[in-house]
């Protein structure tokens, strides 16, 4: 063996070290935060018990109604409680008609608005714009349905009377009386399109475009901005980025505020009963006076209602009830969802 060989002892080789055990975390908890924290929860449970209970007493109440009437309830269109013919069909129609057609008028205008606000408002005119957007969902809807009554009704049935003149021969905008009659030129209101599904969603229309542009506005925003910037450095105009980068982004946020519009809408009632002159008949015709949807029928009837009559009120109340429900978890679903989305499809 050379001198340049060095030979290690046994005794001076290094022993193994003791294996690493992780250490304990002692959490300790100061009295502000387990306050919170308890509160927080009892919040969240107690919403939950909130929500269990009306739909509990509601189905509870819709029993006797369900027992007497069986699904004639359901596909009986008229309510005429002296001669024991009670349904909601007629009202379940008129509920979703009233909120496709705030959806129709909403939709365009919120997505427009939310992208205005992120994309193309001077950054010094934001706040002001996201402010009087979220001022508009503190307005009663009464105020909304007063507005629409005699503002805007007079307007929107020389609309209709439009639309049904050139456009009657479709289904949809078709006016069961002579659109040339000449009480348009003898009496005002308009009694043939006054009170009718267009024009109630025109009030319910107000009542859920500031929560569609919120939600909208919210994921617009989160929108990567290193992408942007490339779209625009490439060259790419500013509705070509938008389209590109923020609209595919976003496309689940449109979707879940449509969804939350829509559980919005369907549950609207002051301002249709306000506008909207109620009729218990099943139609597609959108224009024309009388309709009916559940949450007005609520309304008008709650007051007077006897024994059986609140009863069957409240089991419409139960199926608003569920449909909101269904509508509003589902939209919640896929809110959450776009909210931890960081991936843009190109």
């Amino acid at each position: 063996m050379s001198d340049e060989t060095a030979v290690l002892d046994p005794v001076d080789l290094p022993t193994d070290p003791a294996p690493d055990t992780p250490r304990q975390v002692v959490r300790r908890r100061s009295l502000q935060d387990l306050l919170f924290v308890h509160s927080v929860r009892g919040a969240g449970l107690l919403v939950l018990v909130v929500t269990g209970s009306i739909g509990v007493f509601l189905g509870i109440s819709s029993v006797p109604t369900l027992q007497h009437y069986g699904l004639s309830y359901f596909t009986e269109f008229r309510w005429i409680p002296s001669q024991d013919v009670i349904g909601i069909s007629g009202a379940l129609i008129g509920t979703v008609e009233v909120a496709l057609l705030a959806l129709c008028f909403a939709i365009p205008l919120s997505l427009l608005t939310a992208l205005f606000i992120t994309d193309w408002a001077p950054a010094r005119l934001r706040p002001t714009l996201v402010l009087l957007v979220d001022m508009m969902a503190a307005v009663p809807g009464i105020i909304f349905g007063l507005w629409v009554l005699f503002l805007i009704q007079p307007h929107a049935a020389h609309v209709a009377h439009w639309l049904s003149t050139y456009f009657g021969w479709i289904p949809f905008f078709h006016v069961r009386t002579d659109v040339d009659y000449p009480i348009w030129n003898q009496l005002p209101g308009y009694p043939s399109y006054a009170g009718s599904a267009f024009i109630a969603a025109i009030a319910v229309t107000m009542m859920i475009f500031p929560m569609a542009t919120s939600v909208m506005r919210e994921v617009f925003g989160q929108a990567p901005v290193g992408e942007k910037e490339a779209a625009l450095a490439l060259g790419a105009t500013r509705w070509a980025m938008v389209r590109t980068v923020v609209l595919p982004f976003g496309r689940s946020g449109v979707i879940g505020g449509t969804m939350l519009a829509l559980g919005r809408a369907l549950g609207e009632t002051i301002s249709v009963v306000l506008v909207l002159q109620l009729s218990f008949e099943r139609k597609p015709y959108v224009l024309e006076n009388g309709n009916a949807t559940i949450s007005a029928t609520i309304a008008a009837f709650f007051k007077e209602a006897d024994a059986a009559q609140l009863s069957a009120l409240l089991t419409a109340g139960f199926v608003l009830f569920g449909m909101t429900l269904l509508v509003n978890s589902i939209a919640a679903g896929i809110v959450s969802r776009s909210r931890g989305s960081d991936v843009t499809d190109l």
